[in-house]
């Protein structure tokens, strides 16, 4: 994830053995996300896992999907040692990249992905840089690539939970740059770099997963 200072509640994660973090809600939604992924992914290819903060995720996602070689990233070198320590020896994982999405450019570094997931980072980050790490995800793709996109959003610009309420106000008052995104905002966004949406996806916990595809043209 991006380097930014935030509210404690937004990225936990506790230290475990052997160099493992362990984030609560990694531990809960993990199961969720690779039922997922198994139903809108491809069953081969390359995929890519921006932000895979614990490595929790890239972990269940790669024994799910063992037909996909997964490049996991993140920004945070803490992190990225708990990466390693959770996915070293699975044979289709390879050794974390670093990589903050937010700059431009970094498609050329992961071209031609069959798959990029990004889980729980777009109402860390602001629209300048929501808008740069979208245009860099299609660059991305292949031809018939498919981007998953999963958080917390706005449903027509409103918030639609308590708690949604609470955690976007806290996001705020750290930054008035961050904090949830509107589902609108973000399939206007696909269309404009060249993405096709296929479906927006009601997930547990009032979160959204949106996918979206490269054309094949």
């Amino acid at each position: 994830m991006i380097k930014r200072s935030l509210p404690s509640s937004a990225s936990v994660a506790n230290a475990s053995e052997d160099g493992k973090l362990v984030a609560p809600a990694a531990s809960r939604n993990t199961d969720t996300l690779s039922a997922l992924l198994q139903e809108w992914g491809p069953s081969r290819g390359q995929a890519l896992e921006i932000a895979s903060g614990t490595g929790q995720h890239v972990r269940t996602f790669a024994e799910a999907l063992p037909g996909l070689t997964w490049q996991p990233s993140e920004v945070d070198p803490e992190r990225r040692v708990s990466i390693d320590a959770y996915t070293r020896n699975l044979p289709n994982v390879t050794p974390v990249a670093e990589l903050d999405a937010t700059i431009s450019g970094w498609h050329r570094r992961f071209n031609g992905q069959d798959l990029i997931v990004l889980i729980n980072l777009i109402h860390l980050i602001s629209w300048q840089e929501t808008r740069t790490l979208v245009s860099e995800v299609a660059q991305s793709l292949s031809p018939k690539g498919r981007f998953i996109l999963y958080g917390p959003f706005k449903r027509s610009g409103l918030l639609t939970s308590d708690g949604d309420v609470r955690f976007h106000e806290a996001l705020f008052q750290q930054d008035p740059e961050i904090g949830y995104k509107n589902d609108e905002d973000i399939l206007d966004l696909f269309k404009n770099v060249g993405l096709h949406a296929l479906a927006p996806v009601e997930m547990p916990a009032n979160n959204l997963a949106f996918i979206a595809e490269r054309p094949d043209v």
